[in-house]
């Protein structure tokens, strides 16, 4: 269901912080047109940890909306409370989603058992497709293969995002399942590394600023065209270098609000992007002939 080039989408906010809906409306517009395969809100990049649970749910309303079916939605409805996490998956559900994007539990750091049981509760509870997301930097746990093995059968559990920052999770995947099981890359650094380790796609965040480059890549990659793939991906690494020099989203939305497309919004305890950091980030998008796009 899910190949290519996925953005995961920034939430757009004004200085105050609240949300600017008709920016977030021209953003999936424009990854509409630029070739991205899907989109992304709420998962991390789009803040989902300093949205409530109501604002979550609009987001997720407006993408769909704004999307109108010609590209799938993965709404970002995970969280570190099973229950929570229950309620916005079947809020996105409601709202039209074509799946969720479920986070392992943050903060609490559950078992392998606890991680199995978060999943296919959520999975056998809401009849709808689902993403695992693996992100052990952030959320102090690991979704081992194994476990994705266990979580592989159930019906909605359709692929996984995998960020662990290791080219070979895919492999071990594939051989704990027994068969390819669907991976996305969640490194932007490694997008076609993974998928020649057999990844289909990747949830990316530098698709945020350079759709159709990104969706290009992936193209060739998914046609198995490595050699023009690679060139892009070494040819793009300054810029995903660019894009983390502060705690992603950080430095994705002063970008984007570089290139005019966002106000300056985000909210705490995430602040605007440091101002010596700022010189160096449009000379990025400068070489990459970004601003003004």
């Amino acid at each position: 269901m899910f190949k290519g080039s996925i953005v995961a989408i920034v939430t757009p906010m004004d200085a105050r912080g609240d949300l600017d809906w008709e920016a977030l409306d021209a953003l999936v517009e424009w990854h509409v047109r630029e070739g991205t395969r899907g989109i992304v809100p709420v998962g991390t990049t789009g803040e989902s940890a300093t949205l409530s649970i109501d604002e979550n749910v609009r987001v997720v309303e407006r993408v769909v909306r704004a999307a109108g079916g010609r590209v799938p939605v993965i709404a970002g409805t995970g969280a570190n409370n099973t229950r929570e996490a229950l309620e916005m998956t079947r809020a996105a559900r409601s709202a039209g989603a074509d799946a969720s994007l479920q986070v392992t539990p943050y903060y609490n750091r559950p078992t392998q058992e606890g991680l199995y049981r978060h999943f296919a509760t959520i999975a056998e509870d809401v009849d709808l497709p689902m993403v695992l997301y693996n992100v052990p930097k952030r959320t102090g746990c690991d979704l081992l293969a194994e476990t994705v093995a266990r979580l592989a059968p159930l019906e909605n559990v359709v692929a996984i995002k995998e960020a662990c920052g290791q080219v070979e999770r895919v492999t071990a995947i594939h051989e704990a399942c027994g068969a390819p099981f669907p991976v996305l890359s969640g490194e932007d650094p490694i997008n076609v590394a993974m998928m020649r380790a057999g990844a289909v796609g990747a949830i990316s965040v530098t698709a945020n600023v350079a759709p159709a480059r990104m969706a290009a890549m992936l193209e060739s990659a998914l046609a198995g065209d490595w050699t023009t793939a690679e060139a892009e991906e070494a040819a793009l690494a300054a810029l995903h270098e660019a894009l983390f020099v502060e705690s992603n989203p950080i430095p994705v939305k002063w970008a984007l609000h570089e290139m005019g497309r966002i106000g300056t919004g985000i909210r705490l305890p995430l602040t605007p992007l440091a101002e010596p950091l700022r010189d160096g980030l449009r000379a990025v998008l400068g070489r990459y002939g970004l601003l003004g796009v």
